[in-house]
């Protein structure tokens, strides 16, 4: 019966040591790495970042890039774009946008203004076309670079979008010219 309790303490004893191994790995597994400082040569010590006995130098700083003006495509790439749009909204069963927005407000030409219902209009012909092609426009009537903010008795108000290439991202600039 002697040998039934010695044997008992014994595996009691190895199973708490063993324990105590255990968590003893794991805690040291747990502990951080000392970091290692970078090894710094004689110019890099300096904790001011410039030597006070040499000559300042100021830094030279690169000239801003001056805007240019970004041209519009060429009236068939406009045409070939409007084709696909008005193809992918008759796929999609929504509105097709009008033909006046291909093009851009130097390209047309003021026939007159007139008063409708719906307020006063105006008829254009656009002039990059051989065959002559007249439209009817309103106030709200996108193109290319720009849209008709207003038709008055004797002018048409619209307003011209300029990008402008930067090194920064594009940016849009309003004008406001009018159409006697």
């Amino acid at each position: 019966m002697d040998h039934k309790n010695a044997i008992r303490n014994v595996t009691t004893a190895a199973v708490i040591f063993s324990a105590i191994g255990l968590t003893a790995m794991t805690a040291t597994a747990q502990e951080k790495a000392p970091a290692k400082k970078p090894v710094l040569s004689e110019k890099t010590q300096r904790t001011s970042g410039r030597d006070p006995f040499q000559k300042y130098v100021p830094v030279v700083k690169m000239g801003k890039a001056l805007p240019t003006k970004l041209d519009a495509p060429s009236i068939q790439v406009r045409i070939d774009r409007y084709r696909s749009q008005k193809l992918a909204a008759a796929s999609a069963h929504v509105a097709a946008p009008k033909p006046t927005s291909v093009l851009l407000l130097n390209e047309m030409q003021v026939i007159g203004i007139f008063r409708t219902p719906r307020g006063f209009a105006a008829m254009v012909e656009a002039t990059p076309f051989s065959p002559k092609l007249s439209y009817v426009i309103y106030p709200g009537e996108s193109f290319f670079d720009g849209q008709l903010v207003a038709i008055e008795e004797a002018r048409l108000v619209f307003r011209r979008d300029i990008v402008r290439r930067r090194l920064k991202p594009n940016r849009c600039a309003r004008r406001v010219p009018s159409k006697p």
